[in-house]
């Protein structure tokens, strides 16, 4: 039996025989509110592995540096091992979520450019929103790494945003995580799928993430196939 690195509210982490690269297995649990909420959506682990495997490696493709190998299980892939930086960084092009919380923003406002979030990873304080300042003073990043963070994830908006047009989705936000792999270079990490973007009919705006799990819409696995098949289909 491999070795269990990590075990979080989405993924499984193994170890491999090469050091350098780890096996990720994608749960079918969910959670939603800092792990408040819990529940199953089935075939979630397939759904995602699958879909963020093709965005990976359509990213690749499109010069951004990842840490993606390949999929070699429906619910598993390869990938690089990285040590993750303890920074979500969130890109909005919609208001939506905590954003219209926050500020009193309507709902499906479309943005006049896009606006990137820095969130502290530590679930005992429930993620936090930080700023440049907050950053240094945890000295969790670099105020090099930081920048390189944002314009790294405005890189990544700017080819999702077409990728998700042509198959009919508006990509109205996300969450990416980076990593320093062993040659020093910060890449991006974990994965994209409908746990970590909002996504919403083009033509609808008929939700089809896991706010369907958050706020109890049910249709969450039929609506993470329906993105995959868009996905797939398109690629």
């Amino acid at each position: 039996m491999q070795e269990v690195l990590y075990e979080g509210k989405a993924k499984i982490l193994y170890r491999t025989a090469d050091p350098a690269v780890l096996l990720v297995h994608f749960k079918d649990e969910a959670t939603a509110f800092n792990a408040q909420k819990k529940g199953i959506i089935a075939r979630k682990g397939e759904y995602n592995c699958t879909i963020a495997s093709h965005i990976l490696q359509y990213l690749q493709q499109q010069g951004i540096a990842n840490h993606f190998l390949r999929q070699v299980a429906p619910q598993q892939m390869l990938v690089q091992a990285v040590k993750i930086l303890p920074l979500e960084v969130v890109v909005r092009n919609i208001a939506a979520g905590s954003l219209c919380q926050r500020l009193g923003i309507e709902q499906g406002r479309v943005l006049p450019q896009p606006i990137v979030e820095f969130y502290y990873k530590n679930d005992d304080l429930g993620d936090p929103l930080v700023n440049n300042d907050h950053i240094a003073l945890l000295q969790v990043a670099t105020p090099e790494q930081v920048e390189l963070l944002r314009q790294q994830a405005l890189a990544v908006n700017d080819r999702l945003q077409p990728f998700f047009q042509s198959r009919r989705l508006k990509l109205v936000d996300f969450k990416l995580e980076f990593g320093i792999n062993g040659h020093g270079a910060v890449i991006l990490a974990d994965e994209i799928s409908p746990d970590t973007c909002r996504l919403w009919d083009w033509d609808t705006d008929r939700v089809l993430d896991k706010d369907r799990f958050r706020q109890d819409l049910g249709g969450e696995s039929a609506a993470y196939a329906e993105v995959l098949r868009r996905v797939v289909e398109s690629t």
